[in-house]
């Protein structure tokens, strides 16, 4: 097969990239990553250019690998800032990298997008040897699912280990369901925040991506830029950008808004495929105590339960999650570095840290047992794709 790279994703025909992404996992069809460089969001001059890696032969397209040489490591959501600081250390620049993932979406699933097994773990081995050829100092993928995770150990990449938190549907008839499988404290906690946001009188509905009227996603827009405003820090998506993703994945994306008579004054930005919902950005413009629950998660699980969905990932960090019936999932990432020396290191301390982590997820099964015995019983609905499988591959309880 033969290597060539793409400098956008425009460089392919969509109907051509499609054919290797599996509808279930909207996060890597064409239109998505088309929408973030077309509007700026993934281009050189935020620091993700494409470098897009493509695998072909007579028959055509065999693998493809979303890539992006990163002059830095902001968006990505596995921190590599203290490795970067070491390189500098040791006389070598970090950046810029070589990353296969998807920009701003710590949301686990293929990055080695393959045909075959032996394709896949080619373009594993291919991505390692761009960034040898380029003279980078490293190649990193993130959020890995289990075919990939074995094709990049294989190109001897480190593998690291981290977990987010997410929600299973073991079959709940409705919401009271849910909380009766809960301890009667968290019960009780939950059912006086949903309480209090009733009380203040706003009203909440959900379209689609499609349903939404132009004339709404200037106001959407607000609820989400406000986010990072707060923060003191620039939005990762334009307006425009937003808006693309919503109207090219109108049947996946679900917008959760929340109302105050005809003003919109939160907004959390969803999409739905396959058998789960994945929760993305979220923001208002009005500081209401519980509304950011009410709107990100209740809302949310309520939809899974009327939607059978199997499961409900809500984006990462946040332990407050597990108060709230989340089970603790192992994430991964692979990580390929130059530097023998820094190699070596990281890899002592990766050793170090995926023993943490797995003493962490056993503490946390132990201290809240309703949240992850949910996890370990989720059913698979019959027809559920690899895609959607528990990130680690097998189950809760050994990961």
């Amino acid at each position: 097969m033969r290597a060539r790279v793409l400098n956008g994703i425009s460089d392919i025909p969509d109907r051509v990239w499609n054919t290797l992404v599996s509808r279930d996992y909207p996060f890597l069809r064409h239109e998505f990553l088309l929408a973030l460089e077309r509007h700026g969001a993934a281009t050189a001059r935020t620091g993700w250019q494409p470098h897009h890696l493509l695998l072909e032969d007579e028959a055509g397209l065999q693998a493809a690998a979303p890539l992006y040489l990163k002059s830095h490591s902001y968006g990505e959501f596995v921190f590599d800032f203290s490795w970067a600081e070491a390189s500098q250390r040791l006389g070598r620049a970090y950046y810029p990298k070589l990353l296969n993932a998807v920009p701003f979406n710590p949301v686990t699933g293929p990055r080695l997008l393959a045909r075959t097994p032996s394709a896949r773990a080619a373009l594993a081995q291919a991505v390692r040897k761009q960034a040898e050829t380029l003279g980078l100092s490293s190649a990193h993928a993130l959020f890995l699912d289990a075919n990939d995770r074995a094709a990049y150990t294989e190109a001897g990449f480190l593998l690291r280990k981290d977990c987010h938190y997410q929600w299973f549907n073991p079959g709940y008839r409705d919401f009271e369901d849910y909380l009766d499988a809960l301890p009667g404290r968290r019960r009780k906690e939950i059912r006086r925040e949903r309480r209090k946001v009733a009380e203040t009188g706003i009203r909440f509905e959900v379209l689609t991506g499609a349903e939404v009227p132009e004339s709404l996603w200037p106001a959407i827009y607000r609820c989400y830029a406000n986010t990072y405003r707060l923060r003191g820090q620039p939005p990762y998506l334009s307006l425009e950008c937003l808006k693309a993703i919503g109207i090219q994945l109108g049947r996946e994306v679900r917008m959760f808004l929340a109302w105050r008579g005809n003003t919109l004054i939160a907004a959390a930005y969803m999409l739905e495929a396959g058998d789960t919902l994945y929760g993305r950005h979220w923001g208002c413009v009005e500081d209401i105590p519980g509304l950011h629950f009410e709107t990100c998660y209740y809302r949310g699980i309520e939809h899974c339960i009327g939607r059978r969905l199997a499961r409900f990932d809500a984006g990462a960090q946040g332990e407050h999650k597990l108060h709230r019936g989340f089970a603790p999932v192992a994430t991964w990432s692979a990580h390929w570095l130059a530097e023998a020396r820094l190699r070596a290191a990281v890899a002592d301390f990766l050793r170090r840290e995926t023993a943490a982590v797995d003493a962490y997820i056993r503490q946390v099964a132990g201290k809240y047992p309703a949240a992850t015995s949910s996890g370990l019983s989720t059913p698979r609905p019959r027809g559920s794709s690899q895609t959607n499988a528990s990130p680690a591959g097998f189950p809760l309880a050994h990961e």
